[in-house]
């Protein structure tokens, strides 16, 4: 009996299906409005709504709960597809759809899923999720927003920055150290206390907001916490998995739209007489970055059935976008070189690839880290 040849990237039907649900909304709704958000530099919030009508915000979560029931794999091919289009938009979607749905889900009791997830997996109210700082990034330990008991009540006070959302939220989870241990709070806008003061300009992903959080006494109800006092690594490190996995998608994405597009136009532009995709050099440009772009794909989609909220695999993760960031930034930059002047115009849409590209080296841990974490997991792994 005849087999069906193996898929990496759709190994269900269930995933093809969601493919091409998310191809068409990328070519006829995301592509059209891109070019306009990345220069107005915010989020398309009604986009974020039309998302929710799809389904997609909640593609991590059981249906019971009103969500997708899918896997990371299938998160992994929203954030492919869509980054092929406006990798801003698909930026604020994981922040939206993993920083915050997917790990306030995981983390949160059952009386915080009733309460938030259906405004936040219809669109209508926006997450984000507050974890760096002025003076902590990557030095997670080193962050200075503190919480105090009083009561039924935390007292919130501290500063996030470089928070993608953070301008549109409406909901968002903080992370704070309660007598030293970092502790995770789902926190309202509405809140006495709760501001969003500045914007941040950005050299890329434009079409993503980037601001910061400023939590002045801010009153939280101690049912806000999500899991337990102390347990904010735990519930950190589980959803940057995820985040790190679905950036690499993200990049995957970039790669092979800068791709099609250095090969069409290679194909139609004329030089000395004949196309230049004839000559040795553009070839090399061709050539390096296809090699590159299906060694991302076969990882990505390798990482991507071995992410689960119970199965950690920080190894892969970082693997994946330890690879993965560099790639976008290096294909966006051959096709720029094989597009010559054109390419450094916004015609053909290279130049805002690679400006988008370069934020995967460093949102959602910054290569260093990657390197290092992937240093300690071999060495840990040898005992």
């Amino acid at each position: 009996m005849s087999q069906l040849p193996f898929d990496l990237e759709n190994p269900t039907e269930e995933h093809r299906m969601l493919r091409g649900l998310c191809r068409d909304f990328a070519r006829q709704v995301l592509e059209p409005q891109a070019e306009h958000q990345d220069r107005k530099g915010c989020l398309n919030v009604e986009l974020m709504r039309k998302v929710g009508e799809l389904g997609l915000h909640g593609v991590t979560i059981p249906e019971e709960y009103g969500g997708a029931g899918q896997d990371a794999l299938a998160a992994t091919i929203v954030h492919h597809e869509f980054s092929k289009a406006d990798p801003g938009f698909a930026l604020a979607y994981l922040a939206h759809a993993m920083l915050f749905v997917n790990n306030m889900y995981y983390a949160g009791s059952e009386h915080l899923r009733r309460k938030y997830l259906p405004k936040v997996l219809s669109g209508e109210h926006i997450g984000a999720m507050g974890m760096t700082e002025p003076g902590a990034g990557t030095d997670v330990l080193g962050m200075k927003t503190s919480a105090r008991a009083d009561g039924d009540w935390f007292i919130l006070k501290g500063q996030k920055s470089m928070i993608t959302n953070a301008p549109e939220a409406h909901v968002f989870i903080v992370y704070a150290k309660v007598e030293g241990r970092i502790t995770s709070f789902l926190v309202e806008r509405e809140f006495a206390g709760v501001s969003t003061p500045s914007k941040f300009a950005k050299m890329g992903m434009r079409a993503s907001s980037l601001g910061e959080i400023v939590l002045e006494d801010v009153r939280v109800p101690k049912e806000n916490v999500l899991g337990t006092v102390g347990g904010g690594i735990t519930n950190m490190m589980r959803n940057l998995e995820i985040e790190r996995l679905t950036l690499a998608a993200m990049s995957l994405g970039i790669a092979d739209r800068c791709l099609d597009i250095m090969v069409r136009y290679s194909e139609s532009r004329q030089s000395f007489g004949k196309s230049i995709a004839e000559h040795g050099q553009i070839q090399r440009y061709i050539g390096d970055s296809y090699a590159k772009t299906e060694a991302l794909r076969a990882l990505v989609y390798s990482v991507a059935r071995n992410v689960s909220p119970g199965v950690q695999n920080r190894l892969g993760t970082d693997a994946a976008k330890l690879f993965g960031g560099p790639v976008g930034k290096e294909v966006a930059d051959n096709a720029m070189q094989v597009l010559g002047g054109w390419g450094y115009c916004d015609e053909y849409k290279v130049e805002r690839f690679l400006r988008d590209a370069k934020l995967i080296e460093i949102g959602g841990g910054t290569l260093e880290s990657h390197q290092k974490n992937i240093t300690k997991d071999l060495l840990r792994a040898l005992k």
